[in-house]
């Protein structure tokens, strides 16, 4: 009963606590204010980037193709993904874009009819 009783020292605890957490954000909003401190200043408008003298840069389309996967020979042990190499692309010749059957994206549930 008597740890039931409402008491000055339970009191005086979560007064004690509720301090420290008021200096604790203090603290936060203090080490703040010094880093942003020390932070270099904000660039002025003349110091902002510039369009290049020829211009915006436009984008270049082209299709990739990727390496072959080796083959293994016939009786011999599949690759791991480990013994792969980094697959790198490179340019294709064909100007043409790769394309699925007709009236498909070539992704499920792209929208289309799909192939029928």
């Amino acid at each position: 009963m008597q740890l039931a009783a409402a008491s000055g020292l339970m009191s005086l605890v979560l007064f004690g606590i509720a301090v420290g957490l008021l200096a604790l954000l203090a603290g936060g909003f203090w080490m703040n204010s010094r880093v942003k401190y020390r932070e270099p200043p904000r660039p002025r408008p003349e110091e902002q980037p510039r369009l290049p003298p020829e211009g915006a840069v436009h984008e270049v389309r082209e299709n990739r193709e990727s390496q072959e996967i080796p083959r293994t020979p016939e009786g011999g042990r599949a690759l791991t993904p480990y013994e792969l190499s980094n697959m790198d692309t490179r340019p294709s010749d064909s100007k043409e874009r790769p394309r699925w059957s007709k009236g498909s994206s070539g992704s499920f549930g792209g929208g289309g009819l799909g192939a029928h």
